[in-house]
């Protein structure tokens, strides 16, 4: 075998390792792309959960001072009617039936399981939108970390392209994977990493 003939292999196995290498940076590229979106719907989520968990305890809060008034104005209204007892039986009712209105609407304000607006259901309904916002706020880190070390990866692969480098492949690999697992990661929880929950 002649000389020509070990560089012209060589060069070909270098040619075929390098359209293998571009083929890898493709799909790092296209791994990146789909962590850029699942970080920026998490971020999404994340906020949309926390605008309308403010808004449902703004909601509750409004809704707990009128149901306070209104307890305070039935309580008002049963003490003037102890103190006012000689007050005529026709009056004593418009005090009675007032009373007992203020109270059902309290009762309402407490539990409103038809429209699901009592205090009752709109303190679970700002739990869970907490919850959901928590678990898109938890995702975030590890698309982050992510793109960032798939951006590395990407980087060192082009780099061994260029000078032939074959520690800079392994170590992008390395930080391909690491990139990969942790873009999984932000979408399903599976793992809890201490330093980027």
């Amino acid at each position: 075998m002649a000389i020509a003939d070990v560089v012209d292999r060589l060069g070909s196995d270098r040619d075929t390792l390098n359209k293998w290498v571009g083929v890898y940076v493709g799909l790092l590229a296209v791994l990146l792309a789909i962590c850029n979106v699942g970080g920026a719907n998490a971020t999404k989520d994340a906020m949309r959960a926390h605008i309308e968990a403010a808004n449902t305890w703004a909601f509750f809060q409004a809704k707990n001072i009128r149901r306070n008034t209104t307890t305070i104005a039935a309580d008002d209204l049963e003490l003037m009617r102890e103190a006012l007892a000689t007050m005529p039986p026709e009056v004593q009712k418009k005090f009675t039936d007032k009373i007992a209105a203020y109270r059902e609407q309290a009762k309402r304000l407490t539990t409103d399981p038809e429209r699901k607006e009592g205090l009752d259901e709109l303190f679970q309904k700002g739990r869970a939108l907490e919850a959901e916002r928590d678990v898109a706020f938890r995702k975030d880190p590890y698309f982050d970390w992510s793109q960032a070390l798939l951006q590395i990866a990407i980087v060192l692969a082009s780099v061994h392209l260029i000078i032939g480098n074959r520690s800079l492949l392994a170590l992008s690999a390395a930080l391909g994977a690491g990139g990969i697992l942790l873009m999984l990661n932000g979408f399903t929880l599976a793992v809890n990493i201490p330093f980027l929950s």
